[in-house]
């Protein structure tokens, strides 16, 4: 049986966002490690569940009426031409971590690496199969696609995903 089969026309579209989104956590878990010394450091990360709750509606959507529709929340917007804006959140929990012990912050930056690095694999075989190739994104829109601590819709941004 052939498993490509089964997924959903606009898969190509979902495995773009994931591909995207691992990459922002990526830049965002690294900084995490890279600054822990900087005076008044906060830990943060991307807003993983709201993410993949995100997915879960434009899927269930797509399902319902065949068409796939991303729908903003409060840390991620969508904008016209496939434009994504995503806010990293604060990360308490790791923040916690970090003021009782340094090394077990360490490692959960690396273990939260590690569990990013294989979403994005598995994204990208899943895209590779579906559509011959993986979409490339480029790093000056990786920082278009971060929003700062502004409004998050006064930071739209151009991005084109691979179809």
């Amino acid at each position: 049986m052939d498993l490509l089969s089964l997924i959903p026309d606009n898969i190509s579209e979902v495995l773009a966002r994931i591909i995207q989104f691992t990459d922002l956590r990526r830049r965002i878990l690294q900084r995490n490690m890279r600054e822990i010394d900087t005076p008044g450091f906060l830990s943060r990360d991307m807003p993983v569940r709201e993410f993949a709750e995100l997915l879960n509606g434009a899927i269930a959507e797509h399902l319902r009426s065949r068409r796939l529709l991303f729908r903003d929340t409060p840390n991620i917007k969508f904008g016209a031409h496939n434009s994504m804006q995503i806010r990293p959140i604060a990360d308490t929990h790791a923040q916690a971590k970090l003021q009782k012990d340094r090394g077990a912050y360490i490692e959960l930056q690396v273990n939260k690496l590690l569990e990013n690095a294989l979403n994005r694999r598995v994204a990208e075989e899943l895209f590779r199969q579906k559509c011959g190739t993986c979409p490339a994104v480029p790093q000056a829109s990786l920082d278009a696609m971060l929003a700062g601590d502004g409004p998050i819709e006064n930071s739209s941004t151009h991005f084109d995903t691979a179809n």
